[in-house]
């Protein structure tokens, strides 16, 4: 008998990407839409639409996954810490369910992540995985066993909303996050928190590919940059791992794909962590863009 296939979903601020998965992890199809991402209801019928063009083109799908900004609240049910505001305080899970007829799973998308890479990724075969988003945001994700720790409050991972440690005097109080704090690690972490940086050292405004570049090209500035935002995620890397001590940490958003930061990130973070040598392994992902909707459909184990 043929396995039946998966669908992922990864609904995103600014797309909807789904894939039909066979039980090997190979992608029969795959269809993304631009997200309607001001309108909640539009939200769920393009969705819907979506599924259905995915199950017209490679048939019925026995189960589907969902990767979503934010988490469902254990307390309430609904949609909470979604940067795309209008899925938060509504029930987004109850919602996709009744429009699909069918039972669904749904899973923040740095976890879902997280479980793509654990599940055939650079993490493959590792029994505690950290999965990183450095992006536009800082986001995480956590695997053991090649199942998602979600936590009581379904924010485990969560490491971008804890303040930067071992801050260093020019660094306090760090800049002010979304979520109304100061010194968040994502405000220090992200994307455009690169591209700040830069900036504030050397008046430039560029973009972190073009960092990278010129890093590349031996420019002393955009190496001095890299520098330092090398030394800030070592210090943030050594704070989980001496909370959670996994066996692999891998890296993924677009910050990610700048080689250069991998260059002796895993000395100084066991320069940071409280062991005498860190057996922990620092890799970049496996999958790329594709490891959020991926992740979803590994929300259901392989037959």
């Amino acid at each position: 008998m043929t396995a039946p296939l998966r669908i992922g979903v990864d609904l995103g601020g600014t797309k909807i990407e789904a894939v039909a998965m066979g039980p090997q992890g190979e992608i029969v199809v795959r269809r993304r839409v631009a997200t309607p991402a001001q309108e909640y209801d539009a939200i769920l019928a393009a969705t819907a639409a979506l599924i259905g063009a995915i199950e017209a083109e490679a048939g019925p799908a026995a189960h589907v996954g969902f990767g979503t900004p934010g988490a469902i609240s254990p307390a309430t049910g609904l949609m909470k810490n979604s940067n795309t505001l209008v899925l938060n305080g509504r029930p987004l899970a109850r919602d996709l369910e009744s429009a699909l007829h069918r039972e669904i799973r749904v899973e923040n998308d740095a976890n879902c992540f997280a479980l793509s890479e654990a599940v055939d990724g650079a993490a493959a075969g590792a029994d505690v995985v950290f999965g990183v988003i450095l992006g536009t945001g800082v986001g995480g994700g956590i695997v053991v066993d090649e199942r998602v720790l979600r936590g009581r409050n379904a924010v485990a991972g969560e490491w971008g909303h804890n303040p930067l440690p071992r801050m260093r005097a020019e660094e306090f109080p760090g800049p002010r996050c979304y979520c109304g704090r100061d010194g968040c690690i994502e405000t220090f972490l992200c994307g455009p928190a690169l591209t700040r940086q830069h900036r504030a050292r050397t008046g430039e405004d560029s973009p972190a590919p073009q960092i990278a570049r010129r890093a590349d090209e031996g420019d002393a500035a955009a190496r001095a940059t890299l520098d330092v935002y090398r030394d800030r995620l070592a210090r943030a890397l050594a704070h989980v791992v001496n909370l959670l001590d996994p066996d692999v940490v891998v890296l993924g958003g677009g910050v990610s794909n700048i080689d250069a930061i991998y260059d002796g990130l895993e000395g100084l973070v066991e320069s940071y962590a409280f062991t005498d040598e860190l057996a922990t392994k620092i890799v970049k992902n496996r999958h790329g863009d594709s490891g959020g909707v991926r992740g979803a459909a590994w929300l259901w184990p392989a037959a």
